[in-house]
């Protein structure tokens, strides 16, 4: 559906103002539509962006700066969300053996099956394929690439 109908507006600046709206709406529509599948195993949107780091960077550990370096939402607070991991038993942290001051951060193997079963029940294909073919998926997110510089 446009942008101008799901919003119920058709009064934009420009197509550049009609863009940012388009991306923003998007945006919220994606995290709505997987905010249940992390919901179903006690998760936030962040708090599985930070699992799947630590999975990319098993066995090695990571760091809380690498973490916030490479999380998709730059404003989270990457510290309170490993503190609630290691609640749920998902991560654990111990000190670094180089630097005493630097916190490593591991994902533990209850974190690790968690990632596998969502892995098996849901794929983001599964929900786009019906809008875009791979071809238009890929040149979207090229397109988003150069937006972005």
């Amino acid at each position: 559906m446009k942008i101008d109908d799901e919003i119920q507006s058709n009064k934009f600046e420009d197509n550049y103002h009609k863009l940012v709206i388009n991306i923003a709406y998007t945006e919220g529509w994606l995290s709505n539509l997987f905010r249940c599948k992390f919901e179903k195993h006690n998760l936030t949107q962040q708090q599985f962006n930070i699992l799947r780091i630590l999975r990319g960077q098993y066995p090695n550990p990571a760091t809380i700066n690498l973490l916030k370096e490479r999380m998709i939402d730059k404003m989270s607070d990457a510290s309170r969300i490993v503190d609630r991991l290691v609640q749920k038993g998902f991560v654990s942290r111990c000190t670094n053996n180089k630097d005493r001051r630097a916190v490593d951060i591991r994902i533990s193997d209850t974190g690790l099956e968690i990632l596998n079963t969502m892995d098996e029940e849901f794929k983001a294909k599964d929900y786009l394929q019906k809008n875009l073919t791979e071809e238009e998926a890929t040149h979207l997110s090229d397109l988003l690439d150069k937006l972005r510089g």
